[in-house]
Protein backbone atom coordinates (compact mmCIF):
# COMPACT_ATOMS: atom_id res chain seq x y z
CA UNK A 1 0.00 0.00 0.00
CA UNK A 2 1.35 3.40 -0.99
CA UNK A 3 0.83 5.53 2.13
CA UNK A 4 2.62 8.49 0.63
CA UNK A 5 0.13 8.59 -2.23
CA UNK A 6 -2.82 8.28 0.19
CA UNK A 7 -1.47 11.15 2.27
CA UNK A 8 -1.01 13.29 -0.83
CA UNK A 9 -4.56 12.56 -1.97
CA UNK A 10 -5.92 13.47 1.47
CA UNK A 11 -4.13 16.80 1.47
CA UNK A 12 -5.15 17.52 -2.12
CA UNK A 13 -8.83 16.86 -1.35
CA UNK A 14 -8.77 19.09 1.70
CA UNK A 15 -6.79 21.79 -0.14
CA UNK A 16 -9.34 21.77 -2.96
CA UNK A 17 -12.11 22.19 -0.39
CA UNK A 18 -10.41 25.27 1.04
CA UNK A 19 -9.81 26.79 -2.39
CA UNK A 20 -13.44 26.26 -3.39
CA UNK A 21 -14.59 27.90 -0.17
CA UNK A 22 -12.27 30.86 -0.75
CA UNK A 23 -13.97 31.51 -4.09
CA UNK A 24 -17.43 31.44 -2.53
CA UNK A 25 -17.05 33.74 0.48
CA UNK A 26 -20.14 35.97 0.38
CA UNK A 27 -21.71 38.94 2.13
CA UNK A 28 -22.85 36.81 5.07
CA UNK A 29 -19.22 36.46 6.09
CA UNK A 30 -18.82 40.26 6.07
CA UNK A 31 -21.94 40.61 8.21
CA UNK A 32 -20.63 38.00 10.64
CA UNK A 33 -17.37 39.93 11.10
CA UNK A 34 -19.28 43.20 11.60
CA UNK A 35 -21.61 41.53 14.10
CA UNK A 36 -18.70 40.27 16.17
CA UNK A 37 -16.94 43.63 15.99
CA UNK A 38 -20.07 45.29 17.34
CA UNK A 39 -20.29 42.80 20.21
CA UNK A 40 -19.91 44.49 23.62
CA UNK A 41 -19.73 41.19 25.45
CA UNK A 42 -18.07 37.88 24.64
CA UNK A 43 -18.09 35.63 21.60
CA UNK A 44 -19.53 32.28 22.68
CA UNK A 45 -18.70 29.27 20.50
CA UNK A 46 -20.68 26.04 20.80
CA UNK A 47 -20.87 22.68 19.09
CA UNK A 48 -20.87 18.92 19.72
CA UNK A 49 -18.45 16.14 18.85
CA UNK A 50 -15.89 17.00 16.17
CA UNK A 51 -17.61 20.37 15.69
CA UNK A 52 -17.20 20.98 19.41
CA UNK A 53 -13.49 20.25 19.23
CA UNK A 54 -13.12 22.66 16.33
CA UNK A 55 -15.22 25.20 18.21
CA UNK A 56 -13.00 24.97 21.28
CA UNK A 57 -9.95 25.70 19.14
CA UNK A 58 -11.73 28.60 17.45
CA UNK A 59 -12.66 30.12 20.81
CA UNK A 60 -9.04 29.82 21.95
CA UNK A 61 -7.85 31.55 18.76
CA UNK A 62 -10.37 34.37 19.15
CA UNK A 63 -9.45 34.88 22.80
CA UNK A 64 -5.75 35.07 22.07
CA UNK A 65 -6.16 37.53 19.20
CA UNK A 66 -8.20 40.24 20.84
CA UNK A 67 -11.77 38.89 20.78
CA UNK A 68 -12.96 37.82 24.26
CA UNK A 69 -14.33 34.34 23.70
CA UNK A 70 -15.07 31.01 25.37
CA UNK A 71 -16.40 27.59 24.37
CA UNK A 72 -19.75 26.39 25.72
CA UNK A 73 -20.66 22.71 25.46
CA UNK A 74 -24.38 22.30 24.61
CA UNK A 75 -24.90 19.50 27.14
CA UNK A 76 -23.41 21.60 29.94
CA UNK A 77 -25.49 24.54 28.71
CA UNK A 78 -28.68 22.54 29.29
CA UNK A 79 -27.60 21.91 32.87
CA UNK A 80 -26.96 25.46 33.98
CA UNK A 81 -24.20 26.87 31.82
CA UNK A 82 -26.65 28.79 29.63
CA UNK A 83 -26.30 31.42 32.33
CA UNK A 84 -22.84 32.10 30.95
CA UNK A 85 -24.41 33.77 27.91
CA UNK A 86 -25.03 37.47 28.49
CA UNK A 87 -27.31 39.93 26.73
CA UNK A 88 -24.33 41.63 25.04
CA UNK A 89 -22.79 38.42 23.69
CA UNK A 90 -22.72 36.86 20.23
CA UNK A 91 -23.00 33.09 19.69
CA UNK A 92 -21.38 31.00 16.97
CA UNK A 93 -23.00 27.56 16.72
CA UNK A 94 -21.32 24.83 14.67
CA UNK A 95 -22.96 21.76 13.16
CA UNK A 96 -22.06 20.48 9.72
CA UNK A 97 -25.43 18.83 9.21
CA UNK A 98 -27.25 21.53 11.15
CA UNK A 99 -29.28 18.82 12.88
CA UNK A 100 -27.17 17.97 15.93
CA UNK A 101 -29.65 16.89 18.59
CA UNK A 102 -27.74 18.30 21.55
CA UNK A 103 -27.06 21.62 19.83
CA UNK A 104 -30.62 21.87 18.55
CA UNK A 105 -31.91 21.48 22.10
CA UNK A 106 -30.29 24.73 23.26
CA UNK A 107 -31.04 26.89 20.22
CA UNK A 108 -34.53 27.99 21.37
CA UNK A 109 -33.09 28.95 24.74
CA UNK A 110 -30.23 30.88 23.11
CA UNK A 111 -32.76 32.83 21.06
CA UNK A 112 -34.60 33.78 24.26
CA UNK A 113 -31.59 35.88 25.18
CA UNK A 114 -32.10 37.85 21.95
CA UNK A 115 -28.39 37.66 21.11
CA UNK A 116 -27.08 37.40 17.54
CA UNK A 117 -26.63 33.76 16.48
CA UNK A 118 -24.17 32.90 13.72
CA UNK A 119 -24.55 29.37 12.37
CA UNK A 120 -21.84 27.39 10.62
CA UNK A 121 -23.46 24.57 8.65
CA UNK A 122 -23.79 23.13 5.18
CA UNK A 123 -27.57 23.50 5.19
CA UNK A 124 -29.13 26.92 5.65
CA UNK A 125 -32.56 25.22 5.83
CA UNK A 126 -31.54 22.95 8.70
CA UNK A 127 -32.61 23.47 12.30
CA UNK A 128 -29.43 25.44 13.00
CA UNK A 129 -29.84 27.40 9.78
CA UNK A 130 -33.41 28.42 10.60
CA UNK A 131 -32.53 29.61 14.10
CA UNK A 132 -29.47 31.53 12.92
CA UNK A 133 -29.46 35.23 12.15
CA UNK A 134 -26.49 34.68 9.84
CA UNK A 135 -25.18 31.49 8.23
CA UNK A 136 -21.57 30.93 7.22
CA UNK A 137 -21.86 28.02 4.77
CA UNK A 138 -19.57 25.02 5.24
CA UNK A 139 -19.85 23.41 1.82
CA UNK A 140 -17.81 20.29 1.16
CA UNK A 141 -17.95 18.31 -2.07
CA UNK A 142 -16.15 15.31 -0.61
CA UNK A 143 -14.72 14.24 2.72
CA UNK A 144 -11.11 13.08 2.55
CA UNK A 145 -12.23 9.93 4.35
CA UNK A 146 -12.28 7.04 1.79
CA UNK A 147 -15.80 6.21 2.97
CA UNK A 148 -16.83 9.87 2.60
CA UNK A 149 -18.18 9.64 6.14
CA UNK A 150 -15.67 10.70 8.80
CA UNK A 151 -15.44 14.49 9.24
CA UNK A 152 -12.17 15.43 7.54
CA UNK A 153 -12.56 18.02 4.81
CA UNK A 154 -15.55 19.50 6.65
CA UNK A 155 -13.69 19.96 9.94
CA UNK A 156 -10.68 21.37 8.12
CA UNK A 157 -12.88 23.90 6.35
CA UNK A 158 -14.73 24.85 9.54
CA UNK A 159 -11.45 25.44 11.33
CA UNK A 160 -10.10 27.49 8.41
CA UNK A 161 -13.25 29.62 8.34
CA UNK A 162 -12.79 30.25 12.05
CA UNK A 163 -9.22 31.32 11.37
CA UNK A 164 -10.45 33.60 8.59
CA UNK A 165 -12.89 35.24 11.00
CA UNK A 166 -10.12 35.72 13.56
CA UNK A 167 -7.78 37.26 11.00
CA UNK A 168 -10.47 39.65 9.78
CA UNK A 169 -11.12 40.73 13.36
CA UNK A 170 -7.38 41.20 13.97
CA UNK A 171 -7.08 43.39 10.88
CA UNK A 172 -10.15 45.40 11.83
CA UNK A 173 -8.77 46.02 15.34
CA UNK A 174 -5.21 46.65 14.10
CA UNK A 175 -4.06 43.87 16.43
CA UNK A 176 -0.25 44.00 16.76
CA UNK A 177 2.54 41.71 17.92
CA UNK A 178 2.68 43.52 21.23
CA UNK A 179 -1.04 42.87 21.73
CA UNK A 180 -0.56 39.18 20.95
CA UNK A 181 2.36 38.97 23.33
CA UNK A 182 0.33 40.53 26.15
CA UNK A 183 -1.99 37.51 25.93
CA UNK A 184 0.99 35.13 25.76
CA UNK A 185 3.48 36.41 28.35
CA UNK A 186 4.90 32.92 28.82
CA UNK A 187 5.30 32.25 25.12
CA UNK A 188 8.31 32.90 22.94
CA UNK A 189 6.92 36.17 21.60
CA UNK A 190 5.95 37.36 25.05
CA UNK A 191 9.45 36.71 26.30
CA UNK A 192 10.92 38.50 23.32
CA UNK A 193 8.76 41.60 23.78
CA UNK A 194 8.49 41.87 27.55
CA UNK A 195 11.38 40.25 29.43
CA UNK A 196 14.00 42.83 30.37
CA UNK A 197 17.67 42.51 31.30
CA UNK A 198 16.78 43.42 34.87
CA UNK A 199 14.46 40.41 35.05
CA UNK A 200 17.21 37.92 34.27
CA UNK A 201 20.48 39.40 35.45
CA UNK A 202 22.26 37.86 38.43
CA UNK A 203 22.58 40.36 41.27
CA UNK A 204 23.66 38.24 44.22
CA UNK A 205 26.98 36.60 45.10
CA UNK A 206 28.92 38.32 42.35
CA UNK A 207 32.71 37.72 42.30
CA UNK A 208 34.50 41.04 42.89
CA UNK A 209 38.17 41.93 43.11
CA UNK A 210 40.29 45.04 42.98
CA UNK A 211 42.63 45.70 40.09
CA UNK A 212 45.61 45.08 42.41
CA UNK A 213 44.46 41.62 43.53
CA UNK A 214 47.10 38.93 42.79
CA UNK A 215 45.99 36.78 39.91
CA UNK A 216 46.24 33.61 42.04
CA UNK A 217 43.51 35.02 44.30
CA UNK A 218 41.44 36.16 41.34
CA UNK A 219 41.52 32.63 39.89
CA UNK A 220 40.04 31.32 43.14
CA UNK A 221 37.26 33.93 42.92
CA UNK A 222 36.56 32.89 39.34
CA UNK A 223 36.10 29.29 40.47
CA UNK A 224 33.93 30.24 43.44
CA UNK A 225 31.80 32.64 41.42
CA UNK A 226 30.83 29.99 38.84
CA UNK A 227 30.59 32.63 36.12
CA UNK A 228 33.98 32.13 34.50
CA UNK A 229 34.73 35.76 35.29
CA UNK A 230 35.72 38.04 38.16
CA UNK A 231 34.62 41.68 38.15
CA UNK A 232 37.28 44.28 38.84
CA UNK A 233 35.91 47.33 40.66
CA UNK A 234 37.13 50.33 42.59
CA UNK A 235 36.13 51.31 46.11
CA UNK A 236 32.80 52.69 44.90
CA UNK A 237 31.87 49.53 42.98
CA UNK A 238 32.54 51.18 39.64
CA UNK A 239 33.61 48.69 37.00
CA UNK A 240 37.21 48.89 35.87
CA UNK A 241 37.56 45.64 33.97
CA UNK A 242 36.97 41.90 34.06
CA UNK A 243 39.20 38.86 34.23
CA UNK A 244 37.78 35.86 32.44
CA UNK A 245 38.88 32.25 32.00
CA UNK A 246 40.04 33.25 28.54
CA UNK A 247 42.15 36.07 29.94
CA UNK A 248 43.81 33.64 32.35
CA UNK A 249 44.59 31.15 29.57
CA UNK A 250 46.13 33.87 27.44
CA UNK A 251 48.13 35.12 30.43
CA UNK A 252 49.61 31.63 30.96
CA UNK A 253 51.14 31.85 27.48
CA UNK A 254 53.06 35.02 28.33
CA UNK A 255 56.73 34.81 29.27
CA UNK A 256 56.27 37.29 32.10
CA UNK A 257 53.32 35.44 33.70
CA UNK A 258 53.41 35.24 37.49
CA UNK A 259 50.74 34.14 39.96
CA UNK A 260 51.76 37.10 42.11
CA UNK A 261 51.10 39.66 39.38
CA UNK A 262 48.09 41.96 39.84
CA UNK A 263 45.06 41.04 37.74
CA UNK A 264 45.16 44.44 36.08
CA UNK A 265 48.16 43.25 34.12
CA UNK A 266 46.15 40.57 32.31
CA UNK A 267 42.53 41.76 32.60
CA UNK A 268 40.23 43.09 29.91
CA UNK A 269 39.89 46.75 30.74
CA UNK A 270 36.84 48.76 29.62
CA UNK A 271 34.81 45.64 28.68
CA UNK A 272 31.43 45.69 26.98
CA UNK A 273 28.69 46.63 29.44
CA UNK A 274 24.95 47.05 29.36
CA UNK A 275 24.15 50.29 31.16
CA UNK A 276 20.36 50.02 31.00
CA UNK A 277 18.72 47.07 32.72
CA UNK A 278 15.38 48.06 31.16
CA UNK A 279 16.39 47.00 27.65
CA UNK A 280 14.86 43.82 26.27
CA UNK A 281 16.65 40.60 27.07
CA UNK A 282 16.31 39.59 23.41
CA UNK A 283 18.20 42.74 22.38
CA UNK A 284 20.87 42.01 24.97
CA UNK A 285 21.26 38.51 23.57
CA UNK A 286 21.90 39.99 20.13
CA UNK A 287 24.62 42.25 21.56
CA UNK A 288 26.27 39.34 23.37
CA UNK A 289 26.20 37.08 20.32
CA UNK A 290 27.50 39.84 18.06
CA UNK A 291 30.55 40.28 20.30
CA UNK A 292 31.02 36.53 20.75
CA UNK A 293 31.17 36.81 24.53
CA UNK A 294 29.59 34.72 27.27
CA UNK A 295 28.77 37.37 29.83
CA UNK A 296 27.87 41.05 29.94
CA UNK A 297 28.21 43.22 33.02
CA UNK A 298 25.15 45.36 33.79
CA UNK A 299 25.91 48.79 35.25
CA UNK A 300 24.09 52.02 35.92
CA UNK A 301 24.94 55.18 33.99
CA UNK A 302 27.70 55.93 36.51
CA UNK A 303 29.38 52.57 35.75
CA UNK A 304 28.47 51.04 39.11
CA UNK A 305 27.91 47.29 38.83
CA UNK A 306 24.27 46.20 39.19
CA UNK A 307 24.55 42.62 37.98
CA UNK A 308 25.70 40.30 35.22
CA UNK A 309 23.86 38.66 32.36
CA UNK A 310 25.13 35.29 31.15
CA UNK A 311 24.29 33.89 27.74
CA UNK A 312 23.41 30.55 29.34
CA UNK A 313 20.69 32.24 31.39
CA UNK A 314 19.18 33.79 28.27
CA UNK A 315 19.16 30.45 26.46
CA UNK A 316 17.69 28.58 29.44
CA UNK A 317 14.87 31.10 29.72
CA UNK A 318 13.98 30.71 26.06
CA UNK A 319 15.08 34.16 24.93
CA UNK A 320 15.77 34.29 21.20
Amino acid sequence: MNYKEIAQQTLEIEAATLLDAAKNIDGEFDKAVETILACRGKLVVTGVGKSGLIGAKMAATFASTGTPSFFLHPTEALHGDLGMIGKDDVVIAISYSGESEELGAILPHVKRFNVPLIGMTKNALSTLGRYSDLVIPVIVEKEACPLDIAPTSSTTLTLALGDALAVCLMRARNFQKSDFASFHPGGALGKKLFVKVGDLMQKENLPFASIDTPIKEAIIKISEGRLGTVLLVDDTQKLIGILSDGDVRRALMRDDFSLESPVGKYATLHPFVIDDKAILASDALGMIEERKIQLAVVTDKAAKVEGVLHIHTLVEKGIS
